[in-house]
């Protein structure tokens, strides 16, 4: 297969390159020449980001993007020096007219460094100035009709627009910028200091202000672009239920996507409103508004579109107002984190009803306290054909039964998140079931039951599917699942496709236990072992030829780890980007300065040492 490979059409390449993952295609873009020119396919660069940093390290790699022709691009530590001004006259030259999206997020971007490089973008689709803070406090951007003309050349095809943490965003400013913006689906005003009363200047007709961005502003934009806007985002913003209800009447307007994640002051009759004037909503996150109760839920369920649902950290939410929710025919993402009154019960309860349509994907119930074993076994029951991700982080009275089923129903998991349920032990991850007879794991083919407690009767010890049958899993988190050993983890965490997994706190592990994931988890990208004090550079050593893609390694405390295991991992490691050896007794700050030095690729490194942090931050990194 490998002498055929570089007589392969280099469409051929590309078509297969489209399956792969960028880690992925990274690896067999290095096959040859053919397979490298394959990688360059512009359909392949679509989704995959660019970090550059406004310093003289990035200006190399720009005419090498330029030739790839990257159409994302983030760019961060931009301020007025000459150096960054040079960033940005060769990303004007060699990487605008390419550019898809464009990130500036937090960075410190002056007005005529703006000017040179996004007029230039001519094809831009997505812009990200949230945080731009030094671009927005002069107050005279675009105050010119030439520099307003040239800008609306370059922003006439815009889609999505993020204004977040902006703290000097204006009226003016953004009439400016907006008018700018003919065809705009996505505008992000997050954590912006709007002025949400109806009339702030108190009868004074003040519509461009040059203090203040004020609801005015925001209603006029809606009423013009009513047609092609479809998402906003009001997150951490101090909007009332008044301004949200006359925001989704504006007449024309069908939203598909609404953010209003920690709107502390929306209450019920503001969501009524909401699911009354925009039934086209797909996606819905009212995450941490803490005002909002069962009533809400309800009046969600009125949404036949809904496809994701955020719900988490409301307090007030309990059981009874879930039952509903599978009522959803589209419904397949439901976040219910730190919710501490759900148990999940009457939720599952639901989905046994003749009405039940919804098929979840993804389901989160981190920091649900109340979530037991029964509401494990009932939801993998039911939840089987469709479930991906599973979040039960913090669900501190999971034990080995809850495991037992999610290996043995949950075969089509990607994403499985265990961390802080101290009650699992080895038993449960190598499939000993210790908690339920066989009826009720050895007949997938009857009829889904509701179990509670008291139907769960202990049973002998025996060897069922363990967590290994999970063949699908991409990221598995079991931080601070104490009572893991090596007997589990050599023998079932052996994941072709894993790329994440998380195994900070797990004290008793060893390096039999890295050499092991190394060895049976090829995909690896990121890896945390964070606080596993029996690591050593022997371990370390061993699993580094094994960790090709490794880009993130966390061993923050770790006080066997030396320099020594480190210079290794950097050789072998060639995609390594981001280190943590925070606390490390081993090393000494010398050490780090000197890996820092010497292998520069390293974009962000995390070292404390007597109270000290050392920290480098991005200067290119390449994300998908």
């Amino acid at each position: 297969m490998e002498k055929e490979a570089p007589n392969l059409p280099v469409e051929v390449i590309s078509y297969i390159l489209h399956f792969l993952s960028t880690s992925d295609r990274k690896e067999a873009s290095l096959v040859n020449r053919a397979w490298y020119a394959a990688s360059l396919d512009q359909s392949l660069q679509k989704n995959v980001f660019y970090h550059l940093q406004g310093t003289s390290d990035s200006l190399e790699f720009i005419r090498d993007l330029g030739q790839r022709q990257a159409s994302c691009v983030a760019l961060s530590d931009l301020d007025a020096s000459a150096t960054s001004k040079m960033v940005v006259q060769n990303i004007a030259l060699h990487l605008a007219p390419h550019l898809k999206k464009l990130f500036l997020r937090d960075s410190n971007i002056t007005e005529s460094s703006f000017m040179a490089l996004v007029p230039s973008c001519r094809n831009l689709r997505g812009l990200d100035l949230s945080g731009c803070n030094s671009l927005f406090l002069p107050g005279t951007l675009l105050s010119t009709e030439e520099s307003k003309a040239r800008t609306a050349k370059a922003l006439v095809d815009l889609r999505e627009l993020n204004l977040s943490n902006l703290r000097y965003l204006s009226d003016l400013i953004f009439n400016r910028l907006t008018e700018c913006t003919p065809k705009l689906q996505m505008l992000a005003l997050a954590a912006c200091p709007i002025a949400f009363e109806f009339d702030p200047y108190r009868g004074l007709k003040m519509y461009n202000s040059t203090g203040m961005l004020t609801l005015n502003s925001i209603l006029s934009l809606l009423c013009k672009q009513a047609a092609t806007l479809k998402c906003l985002n009001f997150s951490r913003t101090s909007i009332t239920s008044e301004a949200i209800q006359s925001v989704v009447q504006v007449t024309g307007l069908h939203l598909e996507v609404l953010l209003l994640r920690h709107c502390k002051d929306l209450t019920d009759d503001a969501v009524c409103a909401i699911c009354m004037c925009q039934p086209g909503l797909t996606t819905l996150d009212l995450t941490g508004c803490a005002e909002l109760t069962n009533r809400s839920v309800s009046a969600v369920t009125g949404l036949p579109y809904l496809e994701h649902l955020f719900l988490g950290k409301i307090r007030l939410l309990t059981d009874n107002g879930l039952k509903n929710l599978s009522t959803i025919p589209t419904l397949q993402t439901l976040d219910l984190s730190e919710c501490y009154q759900v148990s999940g019960l009457e939720l599952v309860k639901g989905f046994v009803l003749p009405q039940a349509r919804a098929s979840l994907v993804s389901l989160n119930f981190s920091c649900c306290t109340m979530v037991k074993d029964s509401c494990v076994f009932s939801m993998g029951t039911i939840l089987c054909e469709s479930l991906q991700v599973l979040d039960l982080t913090s669900c501190v009275y999971i034990t080995d039964f809850s495991v037992c089923v999610i290996t043995n129903y949950l075969k089509g998991l990607t994403t499985l998140r265990l961390g802080w349920c101290k009650e699992i032990t080895d038993k449960g991850l190598l499939g000993l079931n210790i908690a339920n007879n066989n009826r009720q794991l050895g007949m997938k083919d009857e009829k889904p039951q509701i179990t509670t407690e008291s139907d769960m009767e202990p049973s002998k010890e025996k060897e069922g599917a363990s967590l290994k049958t999970l063949t699908c899993l991409k990221e598995l988190c079991l931080t601070a699942c104490t009572k893991l050993t090596d007997a589990s983890i050599t023998r079932e965490i052996r994941f072709q496709e894993l790329k994440t997994l998380t195994l900070s706190m797990v004290r008793e592990i060893t390096d039999e236990s890295v050499i092991s994931i190394a060895a049976h988890c090829r995909s690896l990208e990121g890896l945390a072992l964070n606080h596993c004090a029996h690591l050593t550079d022997q371990g370390m050593i061993a699993a580094a030829c094994h960790m090709k893609r490794l880009t993130n390694l966390e061993i923050s405390c770790c006080d066997k780890i030396t320099n020594q295991a480190l210079e290794v991992l950097m050789q072998q490691c060639k995609w390594l980007r981001s280190l943590d050896v925070s606390m490390c007794g081993g090393l000494l700050i010398a050490d780090i300065e000197r890996l820092q030095h010497f292998h520069p690729r390293l974009t962000s490194v995390k070292a404390k040492y007597m109270g000290v942090w050392t920290c480098v931050p991005d200067s290119l990194n390449e994300t998908g």
